[in-house]
């Protein structure tokens, strides 16, 4: 059973908690006494119905302010699928607890309250979702109760929608209406939309295709261990441990190790101890190889005839996550994949307002949830794709030296013409 991830986002109060609620409710995914607690806390608030946020607004203060502040993760199944859901904050000052919900999501759930239709935070939301490049789209218009189910309303905002899409190259955008506080729309079709011809939101997630998003051309394999016993037994062997992130690996092969250049094959593959003729993304294995050679943890082994970019300078999209501004000539630890190097931030060209689009040149300093793009430069060359073309291996990560606190996650661009962010958006 394949595993979907996915996460919610919109402005606050359109009833991100509640739909995760309504979805875990509905589909029976709730603990008997964890339901219970629910009811008291509902009734101890002095509210009617059961409230379906509590579920997800685990924090205190979130509950205290009926707002989402961290990112909340929650699991369920249905006989189809697993699911790994990301209640992503809504306000302005969160956005990098988006970012980090977001960046291994198959799909994003935008919520539009049919009142106020596309608005300024659905924009910034929608932004972000095509900066991270994720794979499918659902936009649901939330609140439908509240707006008499109107045909009218939704379409409108289906059209209106349909226009930021298109100009931020989003793929596979689903639209649906719901109203999550009533159920509408959610797990079963509701006899309120008899005009809409589409399936309910669970169905839709259900039956999302995710095996096609998986790169199964390029192939990536960052070493992750090198596994060497060094017993009576197991006296010669070496094995090379990580996840395959993309690609088709096979014995016999022909293979590159980056960044040093030293070519080899490949011997053997093994998968859970047992020998296998071949693997694919994304299979955790290890590989040996027929020579000898000098390979460590960080390294990329990929295929001979297909080799990604390597370099000490990097041009990246990078959204800025540290409490302390981020200035030029700052040093941090980069990380892509299992790979970990000293860099330091060469140049920031200009910061981006994700609400319109225009580009600030030679901001200076980079507050808390800015966007910019920026050259880092590397102590050491490093193996990578493109974000856009690859995203298994395009994206990176800045650590603090000091804290090892996550500052920064960058999208890789390969090549750099001068409109870089204009082609990424609309590749």
């Amino acid at each position: 059973m394949d595993i979907l991830r996915f996460i919610t986002a919109g402005s606050v109060d359109d009833g991100k908690s509640t739909l995760i609620g309504r979805l875990l409710y509905d589909s029976k995914s709730i603990m008997i006494d964890q339901l219970e607690a629910i009811e008291r806390q509902t009734k101890n608030r002095g509210e009617g119905d059961i409230d379906l946020a509590l579920l997800t607004d685990g924090l205190r203060a979130e509950r205290e302010q009926g707002i989402t502040i961290d990112v909340a993760y929650k699991y369920f199944s249905t006989p189809k699928r697993k699911f790994i859901i990301a209640d992503a904050p809504g306000h302005i000052q969160y956005t990098r607890n988006m970012v980090t919900g977001a960046s291994n999501a198959n799909l994003i759930i935008i919520l539009i309250d049919a009142r106020h239709g596309v608005i300024e935070q659905t924009r910034r939301h929608s932004i972000i979702a095509s900066l991270l490049n994720i794979p499918h789209v659902i936009v649901a218009v939330n609140k439908m109760d509240m707006v008499n189910y109107s045909e009218d309303v939704y379409a409108n905002i289906v059209i209106d929608f349909a226009a930021v899409a298109s100009s931020l190259g989003l793929k596979n955008v689903v639209y649906i209406p719901i109203s999550a506080l009533n159920g509408d729309n959610i797990v079963g079709r509701s006899e309120n939309f008899s005009w809409y011809e589409g399936t309910p939101l669970l169905e839709l997630l259900e039956n999302v295709e995710v095996n096609d998003d998986i790169d199964l051309t390029h192939a990536r394999f960052p070493v992750q261990y090198v596994i060497r016993p060094q017993t009576d037994v197991l006296h010669d062997y070496r094995g090379y441990a990580g996840k395959l992130i993309s690609g088709i690996y096979k014995k016999g092969d022909k293979i590159t190790v980056l960044p040093s250049g030293l070519q080899s094959r490949i011997k053997t593959i093994e998968i859970g101890g047992k020998e296998v003729a071949e693997a694919f993304a994304p299979q955790s294995i290890v590989l040996h190889l027929e020579d000898n050679i000098d390979v460590s943890r960080g390294d990329v082994i990929v295929a001979e005839n297909d080799l990604p970019e390597t370099a000490q300078e990097l041009e990246v999209l990078l959204c800025w996550m540290g409490n302390k501004p981020l200035t030029e000539g700052n040093r941090y630890l980069l990380q892509i994949n299992s790979r970990l190097v000293k860099s330091i931030v060469k140049e920031i060209e200009y910061k981006l307002d994700v609400n319109s689009l225009q580009k600030q040149y030679q901001p200076g300093t980079v507050a808390l949830n800015d966007i910019v793009k920026a050259t880092i430069k590397t102590a050491s060359p490093v193996a990578f794709d493109a974000y856009k073309a690859l995203r298994a291996n395009g994206g990176a990560i800045l650590i603090d030296e000091t804290s090892n606190v996550t500052v920064g996650a960058c999208m890789i661009q390969v090549p750099v013409p001068e409109d870089a962010f204009d082609d990424f958006l609309n590749e």
